[in-house]
């Protein structure tokens, strides 16, 4: 059974890591449920402390990523509209069946936003721009932290070898 669950728990580091980038699976939680799963084998343990440490890391950053490209727009001259078009580009971008949705949704809905707020294109293709930086930002930190995790999995698991084969 520890085979098993170990075997388990890599898939979900490697899942979460690809969820890092792909919008539809929420990378770091999944690389988390690696590491629970890991502490539910015989064979290695983890401290309560370091799981409800990477749990509130791993949701904080997922959570977190709704909001940052929000803020790249506001950091880059943008309005609410733009923050608003922002995160309901976000959304349909996620949703809509278009190639590349979750970079151009964000990117449009801020753009949309600020002409809808009578800014000129100028000041709305800067808000956009802010909004992709946010993206970028918000992807770069989930996947970090899920290499992170990936790291403190191959640890673990090199600590129980180590002590397997210790005379």
């Amino acid at each position: 059974m520890d085979l098993t669950l170990t075997i388990l728990g890599l898939i979900c580091m490697l899942t979460g890591i690809a969820g890092s980038v792909l919008p539809v699976l929420p990378g770091p939680p999944i690389s988390w449920v690696g590491l629970l799963l890991l502490h539910l084998t015989k064979a290695v343990t983890l401290s309560w402390w370091f799981l409800g440490i990477t749990l509130v890391i791993a949701v904080g950053i997922t959570v977190l990523d709704y909001f940052i490209p929000a803020m790249g727009t506001k950091k880059f001259g943008g309005s609410k509209a733009g923050m608003w078009g922002t995160t309901i580009g976000l959304v349909v971008g996620i949703i809509a069946p278009i190639p590349l949705g979750i970079l151009i949704g964000p990117f449009l809905g801020a753009f949309i936003g600020e002409l809808f707020n009578k800014a000129d294109s100028k000041t709305a293709l800067r808000a956009a721009f802010g909004s992709f930086l946010g993206f970028l930002t918000g992807t770069f930190m989930k996947f970090v932290v899920t290499v992170v995790l990936l790291v403190l999995f191959i640890v673990k698991m090199w600590e129980f070898r180590a002590g397997l084969f210790s005379f």
